[in-house]
């Protein structure tokens, strides 16, 4: 990591190496390269856009596209005067969208051109918008967006702004089957990238490869870690092979990616495995790395660092790491875990009902304090207080232990969260959709094992009419995103419940997970 003093906002490394290093290579998109000084200087133009269009300290701005550098300069730009960006989900069924994008409260929208179809389908819905901004992949002739850059008056900064102004929303599915929005602060993203990249030792000439969605936090906060260390960043605008065939061979050498994409590099043939040799750094998180998955990925590159993270997008993306020594340790039980608390934050295993610490070793709910958690819940005060204690502990969800040296062993979950190639699955969204099913009397949904996403969706459903399990599927289909959507749908007489009347979804659980002999 960098040495130089950590920074107070956002963009004061960015204005760094473009100062110090103006003509080296910043960021690259498909056939776009920019230097560090052209990427400031379209930050600052893009922030005197937003100030025209009446973009102030408190607002929001809002992205939708898929994975695109001006995202990341709306980010800098709208914290430079005070704004966040709320990072959409590209994903989202309409009513899903409409509902995030009215939550967030955004005033100017930017959207990408594949995308900008579905909005103007919903645009009678959006209260709080009063500007929609296009902008298209390659950013050629025609492209609003960066014709807006191009007609702005740069601005600096406002003078106004505090480390302490929300920077980034990014919304998570809730238990309420609702959306919440996790709002970040710049100090928190900082503090973020300062802790959680602590261990990585990048050196002259290496270049990251930014392949996961910007709307996740393990986008949006990996790419932070280029514009922190003034390293270059290649950007894709999807997870595939050939995109991401193309940056390691414009020598991309750190990246950060779900398991599945892993194991579609080993199933792919010697000349991906051959390809994929040239990462220094690969690390992983988001969803399970099946330790089959990991036995083969460890001997396919012997000479690459692995190394995983355990977060949530409350604490900005990492909060645990598993180094890359231990990742070779010989050591299964401690492959298996998720590593020790990053530098700066703490850890605490608490029994969920009395909320007193456990012994140690022993199971209880993770709790976690660090500069890295959010200022809250946009808009859900309530939420926000069930989440966090008072005197600023972090509550997860998760159930987990800590032993003796510290590695945190995450073993279970509180909440109903399916993880599926790194997207956050709430099963109550997913079960309100079926059942509003004609046919449906009762639903449970859980995640069970899949090789390849780490976990899929399946539902649990009793009947009092006929519909088939493929016709359950397609109702989801056309109703939520396609990842919420069960993969499998097992039909039964009736649920399993305890004596109160409570579906015991732990007893549908346990059988595909002891079968594939991991918990979670």
């Amino acid at each position: 990591m960098s040495e130089l003093p950590t920074p107070r906002f956002l963009d004061e490394r960015t204005a760094h190496w473009a100062e110090t290093k103006p003509d080296a290579e910043a960021v690259t998109f498909k056939d776009r390269t920019w230097t560090w000084s052209q990427w400031y200087d379209r930050i600052r133009h893009l922030a005197g856009a937003l100030t025209e269009m009446g973009v102030g300290r408190g607002d929001v701005v809002a992205f939708l596209d898929k994975n695109h550098p001006a995202c990341v300069e709306t980010t800098l730009a709208a914290a430079s005067i005070g704004a966040a960006t709320a990072i959409v989900n590209f994903r989202l069924a309409g009513d899903e969208m409409d509902y995030v994008l009215n939550d967030s409260g955004a005033k100017v929208l930017i959207v990408g051109s594949e995308l900008k179809p579905g909005v103007d389908k919903i645009r009678d819905k959006l209260t709080s918008l009063e500007k929609v901004v296009e902008v298209t992949p390659d950013g050629g002739e025609g492209d609003e967006y960066e014709a807006l850059l191009a007609a702005a008056t740069p601005v600096d900064r406002s003078e106004d702004v505090e480390p302490d102004d929300v920077a980034i929303i990014m919304y998570s599915s809730g238990t309420t089957g609702r959306p919440k929005g996790v709002a970040l602060t710049q100090a928190n993203l900082i503090a973020h990238t300062e802790s959680a990249f602590a261990g990585w030792e990048l050196d002259e000439g290496d270049k990251n490869l930014v392949a996961m969605p910007l709307f996740h936090v393990g986008g949006s906060s990996y790419m932070q870690l280029g514009l922190h260390t003034g390293v270059a960043s290649y950007m894709t605008r999807d997870v595939d092979g050939a995109q991401l065939a193309g940056g390691i061979l414009s020598g991309a050498n750190r990246t950060f990616l779900v398991p599945a994409v892993l194991a579609k590099v080993l199933e792919s043939g010697e000349d991906a495995v051959k390809l994929f040799a040239a990462l220094k750094t690969y690390g992983y998180g988001a969803s399970p790395m099946p330790l089959p998955l990991l036995r083969k990925a460890l001997e396919a590159w012997p000479d690459t660092d692995f190394i995983q993270a355990y977060g949530l997008t409350e604490v900005g993306g990492v909060i645990s790491l598993l180094a890359p020594e231990d990742h070779r340790s010989g050591d299964e039980e401690r492959m298996g875990s998720a590593g020790r608390v990053v530098p700066g934050a703490e850890v605490r295993v608490v029994d969920p009902d009395s909320l007193e610490d456990v012994e140690p070793g022993k199971q209880g709910e993770l709790w976690f304090k660090s500069k890295q958690l959010m200022k809250g819940y946009h808009n859900k005060p309530d939420a926000t207080k069930e989440a966090v204690t008072e005197d600023g502990w972090f509550r997860t969800g998760d159930i987990g232990r800590v032993d003796a040296d510290g590695y945190i062993f995450v073993e279970d979950r509180l909440k109903d969260m399916i993880i599926t190639g790194g997207e956050n699955v709430y099963s109550i969204e997913v079960e309100r959709v079926l059942a509003e099913h004609p046919a449906v009397a009762e639903v449970a949904v859980i995640g069970v094992p899949d090789e390849k996403w780490g976990e899929s969706v399946k539902a649990v459903v009793s009947l009092e009419g006929e519909v088939t399990d493929e016709e359950l599927i397609s109702w989801a289909k056309e109703r939520l995103a396609g990842y919420k959507c069960p993969r499998t749908v097992d039909i039964v007489d009736e649920l399993p419940r305890n004596p109160t009347g409570k579906i015991l979804k732990k007893d549908l659980r346990q059988p595909h997970w002891e079968k594939a002999g991991r918990k979670v």
